[in-house]
């Protein structure tokens, strides 16, 4: 028969691995959305940007990385490596023969 006390720190123990795990999964699936959000970020202010004014904003700077455009894709770059990731892991599995 188990005390209190233990059944207690148990289950505080499954808890904190409980908290563990969903902390891991919920990374991954944020990790895995900032990617595409930003390339659609990215298309969607090509599409329906702010117009000449954006054009004349932009052309003051002198750099062909400033503006919002720009920004979004190399953001889109720099998430890309939960991607990249699974990727490489779906590769590395061996294939199993179907039945």
């Amino acid at each position: 028969m188990t005390s209190p006390a233990s059944a207690t720190a148990g289950a505080a123990r499954d808890g904190v691995v409980t908290a563990r795990h969903l902390a891991r999964w919920l990374a991954l699936w944020l990790a895995l959305a900032a990617t595409p959000t930003f390339a659609i970020m990215a298309v969607l202010t090509v599409m329906i940007g702010g117009g000449p004014a954006d054009l004349l904003c932009a052309a003051g700077q002198g750099s062909l990385l400033g503006g919002m455009v720009p920004m979004y894709l190399l953001m889109s770059a720099f998430h890309s490596a939960a991607w990249l990731r699974l990727i490489a892991e779906r590769r590395a599995r061996p294939c199993r023969p179907s039945v």
